[in-house]
């Protein structure tokens, strides 16, 4: 045994059976049984607590390069470290884009050098951003960095011949398109849920169509290309209603929620408080419930965080002038814990197969979202199910403050994660390598 092997003591695999030890050596699970006793292993007591596969997030945003004011790479892998991930989909609305191999090799290199979390770049399917011509996507793939999901998102890829030749190109070369379903000719000057609040706030109301429109579209184009999309955020009822279908007709759709589409709605927006400003809006609490048992379901396959860090100019301003997103990667679990599992929506299987096994399996990441066994990837999240910590912005890891939740007092907290069984997480603070 090497001196970076960990032993977790009395852990509860998925937070069920009887408590057993965990041994990690060599980046993997070594050994599974009661009463190990290990010499020259970091000890590890996990009474009380569960044992998870670490978490797997296909959409977040580290803004480097370009925007470093508000998060890197650094600073972003340690929030994700911190919420007990172990692989980050970075997307490709950077500065510059993620639309050459350039740039993605970059965030991928980065990622790996600052060692907290594996950090898979977005690649942008179209160069710029701008919908109009297809990028690299071919050279992205080929690259250092191996991308596999292609992404617009901020931006929909909304021409429909675009969107169709990114789906046939994609299938070709087995990667993944994430749309961000938004038709934009529905929500120009919009900057709220279309709905009562908006009308009395005053707020120019966005309507669902204009995500449901896009969904419908893009599931149509990837039956008749035969080829795979994700839904990103998806924020509606209709929306899950639009998933049913398309599941049902044998089309390879996947979608994912946000913590934040899960637990929040539009009545946030009272205040005018635009850190409750995103993309797509809060919607109806008849939404939320609905997303809410289209995950228990199956419907919506996974949570995603969409985690979008904002400086502080770009959120204390008036409401329709600030910019979209939220905070979401320290925060994911309790949210999921307290929308989900308190309400007998899912157990702490059903966590493990939203957060991590879902998101691997789409994604196609052979060593994240793996079994609890022997021989199995030491990628691992141990968690505290009976503790409760209240949410400061002052004290998360990002380097923007810009979370919903301040004040909040949340169930469940990661207390440890395992990247390669090298503990990149404990007990509230990120571990840098030795």
């Amino acid at each position: 045994m090497s001196g970076s092997d960990v032993l977790i003591k009395n852990v509860r695999l998925y937070g069920a059976g009887d408590p057993v030890d965990v041994l990690l050596a060599d980046g993997e699970i070594r050994e599974i049984g009661t009463d190990l006793g290990v010499v020259d292993a970091e000890t590890i007591d996990g009474t009380g607590q569960f044992l998870l596969p670490g978490f797997v997030d296909l959409h977040t945003h580290l803004r480097e390069p370009g925007r470093e004011d508000t998060e890197t790479i650094e600073s972003g892998s340690a929030a994700a470290a911190l919420g007990g991930y172990t692989a980050v989909f970075a997307m490709a609305n950077t500065s510059p884009v993620a639309d050459s191999v350039v740039v993605t090799d970059h965030v991928w290199r980065r990622g790996q050098e600052i060692g907290l979390v594996d950090v898979y770049p977005v690649g942008a399917v179209t160069v710029g951003l701008r919908g109009k011509q297809l990028a690299e996507m071919g050279t992205m793939a080929a690259g250092a960095a191996g991308v596999r999901i292609f992404s617009d998102d901020g931006h929909c890829v909304y021409d429909p011949l675009i969107m169709r030749r990114a789906l046939e190109y994609a299938n070709s070369l087995g990667v993944l398109i994430a749309q961000h379903a938004e038709e934009p000719r529905l929500t120009d000057g919009a900057v709220a849920h279309e709905g009562p609040t908006a009308a009395r706030l005053g707020l120019a109301g966005w309507p669902r169509a204009a995500e449901e429109s896009i969904v419908a579209r893009d599931a149509l184009l990837a039956r008749d290309a035969g080829a795979r999309v994700h839904i990103c955020h998806a924020s509606t009822a209709g929306t899950v209603e639009l998933l049913k279908w398309a599941k049902g007709q044998g089309i390879s759709i996947t979608a994912e929620v946000t913590p934040h589409h899960l637990l929040l709605d539009d009545s946030r927006l009272e205040t005018y408080d635009a850190v409750n400003r995103v993309n797509p809006p809060l919607r109806e609490a008849s939404d939320a419930a609905a997303l809410r048992q289209a995950l228990a379901d199956g419907v919506i396959d996974c949570v995603a965080t969409d985690h979008a860090p904002h400086a502080e100019q770009d959120k204390c301003c008036e409401f329709a002038a600030a910019r979209p997103g939220m905070l979401g990667l320290e925060t994911a679990l309790s949210i999921v814990v307290e929308t989900m599992l308190e309400p007998g929506l899912l157990d702490w299987r059903g966590i493990a197969r939203v957060l991590s096994e879902n998101p691997a399996r789409i994604a196609g990441l052979d060593d994240q979202g793996r079994p609890l066994a022997v021989g199995e990837p030491a990628n691992l999240v141990l968690v505290d199910p009976d503790t409760s910590w209240t949410v400061r912005a002052t004290e998360l890891a990002s380097i923007s403050k810009n979370t919903p939740y301040e004040a909040m007092t949340l169930p469940a907290r990661v207390t440890a994660t395992f990247l390669r069984g090298r503990i990149t997480a404990r007990d509230g603070k990120a571990v840098g390598r030795p």
